[in-house]
């Protein structure tokens, strides 16, 4: 069934046009990340019979010369039957994920975008479910399924109620502060396993600041803190951003003591009206398929769910899955 098949990383960036013969949302993407150092050609893999491409794979980094930190690409020729999808899949992996993943580590996240109605077409949900069958095997497990959300410009923001002041966060400490309440009790998947691996919440509320925060470029007066007028007593927070493709809603917060009063509205209008009036494309943001709020607040704030997103993980050696 796989007799002919080669499987093997790019020669280089000019096998770019051989790797796109197949299609992904984020397919747009690959040349500047390419040229950015985000991709590596040793990183994206193709599976190959007379020519044809037939799968792929491949990884993602923040910066050039960083590990790899996430797998985001994994497709299969979807004119393939089923049966012989899932052997090109399995070589696919079985020399790739060695080949990239140092021996003895965990390898990185898996993340997949899909169609916000995935599960309602079954030529999608069929692909998708194969896929994902695929990655099991090599001992991934699911995490979360996230909602990907957008607002676009001429979605009115409310204006303010005067609820609320805000400030710009001072410095990492300031964020800190607030950051690590809040990660007591989260619904967000993500901080849930940081809290589950052992980690307090003040140091998985560092572990998410040094792992995103830094590498955003937009300025840092758009961060800013959420305070009660006249006492200054901190509520919440909003983390208006730009990453190296969208401007984000990067992360926002009600402090436990605040929460089941309405803040989180007031607060994220805020943050979207810091990059409306930055006079963006677009503003993205995500949240736990779970988080019910959240997702609630995002709805009556204008943004619309126009992807998921699905990650699995592999577990330490060991590592219980219950």
């Amino acid at each position: 069934m796989t007799d002919g098949l080669t499987v093997r990383p790019l020669a280089g960036p000019g096998e770019l046009d051989l790797f796109l013969g197949l299609t992904y949302t984020l397919d747009h993407e690959l040349a500047d990340d390419l040229a950015d150092g985000r991709r590596r050609p040793e990183w994206m893999w193709v599976a190959l019979r007379d020519g044809r491409l037939l799968g792929r794979v491949a990884w993602w980094t923040k910066k050039d010369g960083g590990e790899p930190l996430a797998l985001d690409f994994f497709d299969l020729d979807p004119e393939l039957p089923a049966d012989e999808a899932a052997e090109v899949g399995r070589r696919l992996l079985g020399a790739a994920l060695p080949a990239v993943v140092p021996a003895g580590t965990v390898p990185p996240e898996f993340s997949r975008y899909l169609p916000a109605d995935w599960r309602e077409v079954p030529d999608t949900r069929d692909r998708v479910e194969l896929l994902l069958s695929l990655l099991a095997e090599t001992g991934a497990r699911p995490l979360v399924e996230r909602l990907r959300l957008e607002w676009l410009p001429g979605t009115p923001v409310p204006e303010p109620t005067g609820r609320l002041v805000f400030r710009p966060v001072r410095d990492r400490e300031d964020l800190l502060a607030l950051m690590t309440p809040v990660m007591e009790g989260t619904l967000d998947a993500h901080g849930q396993a940081d809290l589950a691996e052992g980690l307090s919440p003040r140091e998985a509320a560092e572990r998410h600041y040094d792992d995103e925060f830094p590498h955003y470029t937009s300025p840092r007066d758009w961060w800013q803190v959420a305070e009660l007028p006249g006492t200054g007593e901190p509520v919440g927070f909003v983390i208006p951003a730009r990453n190296s493709y969208n401007p984000i809603i990067a992360y926002i917060g009600v402090l436990p003591a605040h929460r089941g009063h309405g803040y989180i509205d007031d607060i994220l209008a805020h943050g979207t009206r810091i990059l409306a009036e930055a006079d963006v494309p677009r503003v993205r943001a995500a949240t736990d398929l779970g988080n019910v709020p959240m997702a609630a607040a995002f709805a009556r704030a204008g943004y619309v769910n126009f992807q998921r997103q699905i990650d699995y993980v592999w577990d330490a050696p060991g590592a219980s899955r219950s």
